[in-house]
Parts: structure tokens; sequence; C-alpha cells
């Protein structure tokens, strides 16, 4: 149990310390003080309305009217300072949380996009990362919100618990204690009562919810895992559609939801007897006060005044000491965020760590007009030969089509190309200052204008309305070409036959020095397939063309054809052959 909680501080300060010590660290600290000094302020306020409660109920004991109307002067001007300092509080700490989450947020994005990461996670760490996207979302903003909640909690409580003890203990006299014919007599005894209350009620709650730490955490990867599942139907709604797989996805939504709906009943019951708990002890606490001040106030040794004044004082102290009580739950669900986020960053750090374990093709840029590949090896991760000892050499205006039986490795070659297949070994010549251009069978489309989406993921140079609509035309999308400014999710709103050729388009626009196709016409019929090839061979004739496809009708736009086998041999023939 030691040792989780240490794990868990210090994960928690691997993930915060970075912020503080970055180049905004001048302001986050400026902040972070000036709502330090506020929340100190806080503290001395409710002091001196502690004492004013003393002067308050007395004079309303004495039936004082001027002493009355005085005191509630006084409470107006404590109560407006309060008011202001409580504002501003809260939001220059709403500031300091927005700028944390801001940069940390930063930091995760460009660990989780570096190298490939988030492509070579899905590889090598499949089982261990889940819903990356909902740990940079939701789970960074929680952690930040929740560490300055908690970290600034625990400060203004604990400097409220010394403010109040002091007083406390000023104002609770002696205890004497008859046991036989010995008298204790215990100093103090409201501030003991207070300490032996709070530390009671503390082990209790921790006693009782320990287990909703893990159960927190169980139930957020359940929720992402059903949320998931739900949008990717609408991804694929149109595939589903046709199996008319209804059914069957609804049987494995329910199946999902299951688990978070009993995971849930199990966080339910759970908190249903820690709120019992916490109630009562609660509610006790109202009137705990009172009553163990009660003996000196009918012993005449203090006034109505002072005995609501120390009244007052015992339940801050009280609720200063029940701060871990008060915040358990909020505890819980942050330990789960800083194992969640933990995990996540060691993941990134392991498959990082991995480009240096295992032996990658190196791409290298020269300045040389030819794209040359020598002995390359390809594997799969599980140590699979695919591609033994390959060389290619391919000038300005050569094209080449690889062929082979499904599996044998065609897409994987094409990622290795790429530098994003991290199995293998070997050495990969590109042409310095030449533009490369991968499209897959499906092509990422942005939800952006259709405009943005055309030019993805950035045009080099401008280009006018009427070379997109011309484009457009040209690759039989012409029906779009009034739509350039409106926003859409593409992806959903073309089919994939048009999705394949507005790929193409991006192809015309960018002008690519190196195109590689992973069959990317396979939605297209004939006709469309070989008009889009003849595009490229006109307006790209001295780009160097890579091809992944089945159709024989391809191998008239290739010069020459690789073909696979899956087991690591390969064979180059002419196109003719």
């Amino acid at each position: 149990m030691r040792i989780e909680k240490l794990a868990t501080l210090k994960n928690a300060w691997k993930l915060a310390k970075g912020y503080w010590v970055s180049e905004e660290r001048w302001r986050a600290r400026g902040l972070l003080a000036a709502i330090v000094a506020l929340n100190l302020g806080i503290v001395y306020i409710n002091v001196l309305i502690n004492a004013w409660r003393n002067t308050f109920y007395n004079v309303l004991n004495e039936r004082n009217r001027d002493g009355f109307i005085s005191a509630l002067g006084d409470f107006s001007l404590l109560a407006g300072i309060f008011i202001v300092i409580a504002g501003y509080q809260l939001y220059l700490r709403m500031m300091l949380t927005i700028r944390w989450r801001k940069w940390l947020t930063e930091q995760y994005l460009g660990d989780w996009l570096s190298n490939q990461t988030f492509y070579r996670m899905k590889l090598v760490d499949r089982e261990n990362t889940d819903n990356p996207d909902q740990r940079i979302s939701e789970d960074i903003n929680l952690f930040v919100s929740h560490a300055l909640t908690l970290s600034l909690g625990l400060l203004r409580e604990g400097v409220t618990l010394i403010s109040f003890i002091v007083i406390l203990w000023h104002m609770s006299g002696t205890l004497e204690i008859p046991l036989g014919q010995t008298v204790f007599v215990v100093g103090g005894y409201l501030v003991w009562a207070a300490i032996a209350y709070a530390g009671l009620g503390t082990w209790l709650t921790v006693k009782l919810g320990k287990p909703l730490v893990s159960l927190n955490f169980i139930q957020q990867r359940y929720e992402a895992d059903f949320r998931f599942s739900l949008m990717r139907l609408r991804e694929n709604s149109e595939s589903v559609a046709l199996y008319k797989g209804q059914k069957e996805e609804e049987k494995n939504f329910l199946a999902r939801f299951q688990r978070v709906f009993g995971n849930y009943w199990q966080l339910m019951n759970l908190n249903k007897r820690l709120t019992w708990f916490t109630s009562g002890y609660g509610q006790l606490s109202i009137i705990f006060g009172i009553l163990v001040a009660a003996p000196r106030y009918f012993a005449n040794k203090i006034s109505l005044g002072e005995m609501f004044q120390i009244a007052d004082a015992y339940g801050t102290v009280q609720s200063s000491l029940s701060f871990f009580i008060d915040s358990f739950t909020q505890l819980a669900e942050w330990k789960a965020v800083i194992d969640r986020l933990g995990q996540f960053s060691t993941n990134m750090e392991k498959v990082q760590a991995l480009r240096s374990e295992v032996t990658e093709p190196e791409i290298r840029r020269q300045a040389q007009p030819e794209l040359a590949v020598e002995e390359l090896d390809v594997l799969r991760p599980d140590g699979h030969r695919l591609l033994t000892d390959f060389s290619l050499r391919l000038l300005p205006g050569d094209s080449l089509l690889v062929s082979g039986p499904s599996g044998c490795g065609k897409s994987t070659l094409l990622r290795a190309l790429a530098g994003i297949w991290p199995f293998g070994r070997g050495t990969i010549n590109f042409p310095a200052d030449k533009q490369a251009l991968f499209l897959p069978q499906k092509s990422y489309i942005p939800i952006a204008t259709l405009r943005q989406a055309i030019g993805y993921p950035g045009l080099t140079r401008p280009v006018e309305d009427d070379q997109l609509r011309l484009v457009l035309e040209e690759c039989r999308l012409s029906f779009l070409a009034g739509r350039l400014d409106d926003m859409e999710d593409w992806a959903q709103v073309l089919s994939l036959g048009e999705q394949q050729r507005l790929a193409f388009a991006r192809v015309l626009l960018q002008q690519p020095d190196i195109l590689i196709l992973d069959e990317a016409t396979t939605a297209l019929d004939e006709p469309t397939e070989q008009q889009l090839y003849r595009l490229i061979k006109e307006q790209l004739p001295q780009a160097i063309l890579i091809s992944v496809g089945h159709r024989s009708t391809l191998l008239q736009y290739h010069q020459a054809k690789l073909e696979l086998d899956g087991r690591g041999g390969w064979t180059m023939l002419s196109a003719g052959a």
C-alpha cells in the first residue's frame, strides 16, 4: 500500500513538474503566488468573522440595539471584502487551470504525434493503450483541475487549522476529569476532541472508500469503450446497413454497456455506504462543538457569545481536519486519472524507446534525382519476414506496380517507404527537396471546408477557385464545384469512390514528385480508374509512381511489376512480361 502511494505521488510529480519549470514558469508561479495570497486573505477574514460572532451574540444576549446595528455594519464590511477576494481567487485559479491544461495538452499531443507514435502504439502496444483521445481531452483537464483544487484546498485548510486551533485552545480552558482521588486536568480539551473526532472519521472513510479508486479507473475505461463503439457505427453506417448488421451491433453495444452498468452499480452501492457515513458524520459535526462547549457555558465560565465563537471555531477546526473525508471521492478520481495518464506516458515512452531497440529501415535524403532502396528487409511485428534483401532504383518518370496475394506485404512495403513501419532494416534514399505523397485505400479527409479538404495537409502555393473547379471536374466531382467553402464531415458525406476521386484531386493540385498509391482505386470503375491514371501520366510526367493493385488494366500505366510471395521472396518483371 505504501509503495502504491509513493508511486502515485511520483507519477503526479512527473506529470506536474514540467509546467512549473517550462517557459511559462514565471507567469505560472506569479498566478499561483497571487492565488495563495488570496486564499490566506480568505482565512484571515474567516478569523475576523469568528471574533465578530462573539461580539454579535453578546449584543443580542444583552438586547443592545446600537451594538447590534454596529455589528451588522462590521459584518457587511467583512462580507464585502470576502466576496471580492473569493471572486478574484476563483478567477485567477481558473486562469491558471486553463493555461496549465493548454501547456500539458500541447506536450501530450507533441509526444503522441511525434515520430508516428500514435501509429506505432497500435502496432506494439495495442492492449495497454485504451482511448488516447480521452486521456488527452478529458484526463488532462481532470488532472489539472483536481491538482489545483486539492493542493490549494490543503494549503487553505492547513492554515485555517493552525489559526483556529490557536483560537480554540485559548478559549477551551481546562477540563477536569476525576478518577478516584486523582483529578486529571486536560488543557485545550476542545482541540483534542476535534482531533480525535476528525481522526476517527478519516480512518473510517478511507476504509469504506478505498475501492473507489479502482472502480473509477475501470468506469472511465468502460465508458470510453462504449462511446468508441458508437462512433465506429457512425463511421461505418453504410457497411453495417448493407450487411444488415444492426442486430449484431445492438448486441455488441448492449454487451459493452452491460460492463458500464455493472461497474456503475458497484460504484453506486459503495457511494451509498460512504455517503451514509459522511452525511451522518457531517450532521453530528453541526452540534458536536456546542455539546463539548456546553459544560463551560452552564458553569458560567463563558458567555453566550463565547460559546458561539467556540462552536464556530470548533466547526472550522473539525472541517479542516476532515479535509480528506470531504475530498475522498475527488482524491480517488484524481488517483485514477494519474494512473491513466502515467500509463499513457509510459506507453509512449516505450514506443519511443523501441526506435533505438528495434532495427528500422533508414530513411535518407540525398542530392540525387532517383528513389533508391538498398538491401531492404521488411518484417511483421512477430518477426515473420515479408521481404528480404530488396533493392530498387527508380528515376523521375519511372513507374512500378506492386502485386501479390493478400497479406504478402504489399501495403507494409509502402509503409516502410513512407518511414512509418518500424520492423525491418536496410536503406531508403529519397531525392532531397522532393515532395512525396502517399494515398492509402481510404484517404483521410478532415472535418473542414471542401477547399481545405482537397488541399490537406496543406498546399505549398495558392490555388485559384477556377483551378479547383477544373480539378474537381477532371476527377468527376463537378457536382462539388459550388461547395468549396462548405464545412462538412466529408468522410460521411462522400461515398468511398468519391473519397478516392477527391484524393486524386489532391494529387493533381499538389503535384508531388513521388506518388505512392496503395490500392487507391479499389472503389472505382475501370473507366474512371483509367481516366485518373491518364491524368497523372499527363500532368505529372516526371513523377515517380508506385502503385499497389490487382487489376490487370493497371499494367499499361507502369513500366515494371514487382511480385511478392509473402515469404520474403520477390520478383521484378517488366510490365509487358
